[in-house]
């Protein structure tokens, strides 16, 4: 059952094969033997999942049309998506204890679909790094190799769902947070078009980049959470409004005649030369599939990460300042007066990288430096937007490696702070694009699992699962699981 798909589990619950609680016994108790190794969850309540459990075999049991295909299967959420009566940490001290009273719109729609909650996934601090190092609950391990970083900063997703810890598990992407990680642990991830998911109870990194998606074995996998997840939600300002889509409804159409774009600018120097061909390979598949490629540019893709750099931590300056120990979150014990509890609290609740992009942000923001930095950033944004608009004049989709190395030796970049945003080099671009990217497992290198990206127009996510699919329906690598893992 670890190595089913999400339809596979839901046709086994639906003809009573086995019982919701069966299932997410079967995964708690994965979670308590290997999570100690890997930390990929911060919290993980048996009583909560199993009770969860027994509603949806009541679900199951009554019947009816109206069921939804995930009814009674377990998940795991990043601890980022605010869950009534579970803590909901952001992977910091600052919020160590706090116990969230309310849902995030997603959590309400697959609750509302029946899903079963295993616990809250680790992540990077805030939501802050590319690696699972910057954690407060300390990082997480890649279950192919636990020497090596599972990439961030939903590392704890990725790797609870390789570990096979959990079927599928939520994540959010600001730079390439879904599909990076993904990538490194060998998933199918994706970040939907920006305003498809809602951000509602989604603690805020980068308000205008941040989006949440699922995270899964497979692209099918993948549609069906997507079908669950996505809709228009008035609680959140960017929630676009507009009529529900089947994400499943392309899955099986034939690739003849898709066009993939190939971007000159992915394929230069900086991506290792087993990245390259474990990508080149996958490329070669597609044409074997129907599909033709053409060579595309993206002129202005250099300038995303210095660009990202800018934007994101001044959207973080301003979200995070909420964080000043009055209202919630961690207070410093000892303090003189307002300003001094201030700067205790902000000091003492967050690490090192938080504290890093906050100061960025801040001077970024301030008299005099706005127009040089902030304006010019957001300027070279709309142009990139506008780089992936005439490219996709001459193709359907654009394909490339996410990661330019497969994952990386703990502490081999911590040291770096550049060297580690570099790591998201080609996803930046997608967010500060608002447009749809998907990463799908597509060979390996040094052992390690390589992440083929696909990026296609807004609102393009089922000709993009159709994509992926057709490519895993000919290929197993989405299938690979970590060695001794299996029992």
């Amino acid at each position: 059952m670890i190595n089913a798909s999400l339809k596979e589990l839901g046709a086994a619950l639906a003809q009573k094969r086995i019982s919701s609680v069966e299932l997410t016994t079967l995964f708690v108790d994965r979670i308590e033997k290997l999570n100690p190794t890997l930390n990929a969850f911060v919290t993980v309540d048996r009583d909560k999942a199993l009770a969860a459990a027994r509603a949806a075999d009541q679900k199951l049991g009554a019947g009816g049309t109206a069921l939804s295909p995930l009814c009674g299967i377990p998940l795991a959420h990043k601890d980022i998506f605010c869950t009534a009566g579970w803590r909901t940490t952001c992977g910091s001290k600052m919020l160590a204890n706090f116990v969230s009273p309310y849902d995030a719109h997603v959590v309400e729609r697959l609750n509302d679909a029946g899903m079963v909650l295993l616990g809250k996934c680790n992540m990077d601090e805030f939501a802050m790094g590319s690696s699972n190092e910057t954690s407060f609950f300390g990082p997480v391990k890649n279950p192919w190799n636990p020497a090596c970083v599972p990439g961030g900063s939903s590392g704890g997703s990725a790797a609870a769902v390789a570990a096979r810890l959990a079927p599928a598990a939520t994540g959010t992407d600001t730079g390439g947070s879904i599909r990076q990680p993904a990538a490194l642990c060998g998933l199918t991830g994706l970040k939907p078009t920006y305003g498809v998911v809602s951000r509602y109870g989604m603690i805020a990194f980068a308000s205008s980049l941040d989006q949440g998606g699922p995270m899964a074995k497979s692209a099918e996998d993948c549609a069906l959470l997507l079908n669950a997840m996505a809709g228009f939600d008035a609680r959140d300002s960017t929630s676009l409004e507009r009529p529900a889509e089947d994400y499943c409804r392309d899955l099986e159409k034939p690739l003849q005649g898709l066009r993939i774009g190939l971007p000159k600018e992915f394929f230069g120097e900086g991506m290792d030369a087993g990245v390259r061909a474990a990508v080149e390979a996958a490329i070669a598949e597609y044409r074997k599939l129907g599909a033709t490629t053409v060579e595309v540019s993206l002129p202005n893709s250099s300038l995303s990460v210095p660009a990202y750099y800018v934007i994101a931590p001044a959207e973080a300056s301003s979200n995070l300042s909420r964080f000043d120990g009055v209202r919630y979150g961690h207070r410093a014990a000892e303090y003189g007066d307002l300003n001094d509890m201030y700067a205790k609290s902000r000091a003492e609740g967050f690490g090192a990288e938080v504290k890093r992009r906050i100061l960025i942000g801040t001077y970024v923001l301030s008299h005099g430096y706005y127009d040089a930095y902030y304006l010019k950033a957001q300027k070279i944004r709309r142009l990139i937007a506008a780089d992936f608009q005439e490219a996709f004049k001459a193709c359907d989709v654009i394909m490339g490696p996410t990661a330019p190395s497969v994952a990386f030796k703990f502490g081999e970049k911590s040291a770096d702070p550049v060297q580690m945003y570099l790591s998201d080099i080609y996803t930046i671009a997608v967010n500060l694009a608002g447009l749809p990217g998907l990463s799908i497992p597509c060979g390996f290198d040094k052992q390690l699992p390589v992440g083929l990206q696909l990026i296609v127009p807004w609102f393009g996510e089922a000709k993009m699962l159709n994509a992926a699919h057709q490519f895993q329906l000919a290929t197993d690598w989405h299938r690979r699981m970590p060695a001794g893992l299996e029992a």
